[in-house]
């Protein structure tokens, strides 16, 4: 029952960071899903795959598995630096690499 504190990474359908700035806590699995046989479904008898807790800073998530006994992994992730770029960049008369469009 080890749990896992990481803050979640941007999907890769949007260019917001909405939903990176908190940190979650969720629990490693400790039994594999099974396939039922009759519709297809997966399922698991695990309850605490379905706990999942938000928190505003890591060291409160830290706190929290200290104070109930929880083993946890601390995962940090590196933030991607994007270049910030306008639209008029695309057509600038100083731009280094081809149009391709």
């Amino acid at each position: 029952m080890t749990a896992r504190i990481y803050r979640p990474a941007r999907t890769a359908m949007q260019s917001g960071e909405a939903n990176t700035k908190e940190w979650v806590l969720d629990y490693e699995p400790e039994q594999p899903r099974n396939i039922e046989p009759l519709m297809g479904w997966t399922s698991s008898s695990d309850m605490k795959q379905q706990i999942r807790l938000n928190f505003d800073s890591k060291e409160e998530a830290v706190a929290f598995c200290e104070r109930e006994g929880i083993p946890y992994q601390v995962f940090e992730s590196i933030p991607s630096v994007r270049q910030r770029m306008s639209y008029s960049d695309n057509f600038a008369y100083s731009r280094r690499q081809a149009w391709t469009h």
